[in-house]
């Protein structure tokens, strides 16, 4: 792909920073947004190390005050962009449930968290982490791009397709980036800004760690059962998404590509379970 500029949200997570090193390699010069300065900035340095451009960046993607003064900066450090990508997401504890399917016994358990014990707050920072998050980024984000055109990229997951049990905020937020990202390729067509969206399925992040593996490294439950309906058996390696985003993002092989949501998940979704 020719050489551009662009931004991403939640650059310094693990796959947000694979996506940003592989564009970096291209030639592109990168925004790094995360609320988590550090973790920006150690991304920034590995690019730099490897002869690329990157811009460490402090950005609240539920604050549009945070993304304007970010997208301010962005402009100040490399001029325009042309690619977007919206990465920032994940769940919080307070979104989940003990159990993957309702007892009779967990009103009465104060041990357990069911259904009906989710905290109203805790549902809702997760649903704007996740949606209002990409919403909010693409509005202060895209206006730089309708100009001159350009490329989104939303990260949606297997969630939306297949919602997991014991996350219902989290599936259903994943599940909007996904309508929006239909919604948002269409009302930016006369714009030449092309929208699409990868569905990852799973993969061993910062954020999910703890719950695939126990302190000793063994797998846990939660991840045998994962596996148990990933065809190929394994978790993904970040490198194996940035075919399918360096594809999306690319004018020229993928120019008249526009409204679609790529898995990436190793089989997950065409998997029935039996």
């Amino acid at each position: 792909m020719h050489p551009k500029n662009a931004v991403i949200t939640g650059a310094g997570g693990v796959l947000c920073s694979a996506f940003a090193k592989s564009l970096a390699k291209e030639g592109c010069k990168v925004a790094l947004l995360d609320r988590n300065l550090a973790a920006a900035r150690q991304v920034a340095d590995d690019i730099a190390a490897s002869g690329g451009e990157a811009y460490a960046i402090e950005a609240d993607v539920l604050q549009k005050e945070s993304l304007t003064a970010a997208a301010e900066e962005a402009r100040r450090l490399m001029g325009s962009w042309q690619i977007l990508i919206n990465g920032a997401g994940g769940n919080h504890p307070k979104g989940t449930t003990s159990g993957e399917f309702f007892a009779p016994d967990d009103i009465s358990c104060p041990q357990r968290v069911s259904f009906f014990d989710l905290e109203p707050e805790g549902a809702q920072f997760v649903f704007d982490l996740n949606f209002m998050g990409t919403f909010l980024t693409t509005q202060v984000f895209a206006k730089e791009m309708v100009q001159s055109g350009g490329a989104i990229l939303n990260v949606s997951s297997m969630n939306a397709f297949r919602p997991l049990t014991k996350i219902p905020a989290y599936s259903a937020a994943k599940a909007a980036v996904q309508n929006f990202t239909q919604w948002l390729a269409v009302h930016f067509a006369p714009a030449n800004i092309r929208v699409n969206a990868i569905a990852p399925g799973f993969f061993v992040t910062n954020q999910n760690r703890d719950m695939l593996f126990d302190a000793d490294g063994s797998p846990t439950s939660r991840t045998e059962k994962i596996l148990s309906q990933t065809p190929m058996g394994r978790f993904g390696e970040p490198e194996e998404l940035l075919g399918t985003v360096k594809y999306l993002l690319d004018d020229e092989q993928s120019g008249f590509v526009t409204g679609i949501v790529v898995p990436v998940d190793g089989g997950f979704s065409a998997y029935s379970g039996v």
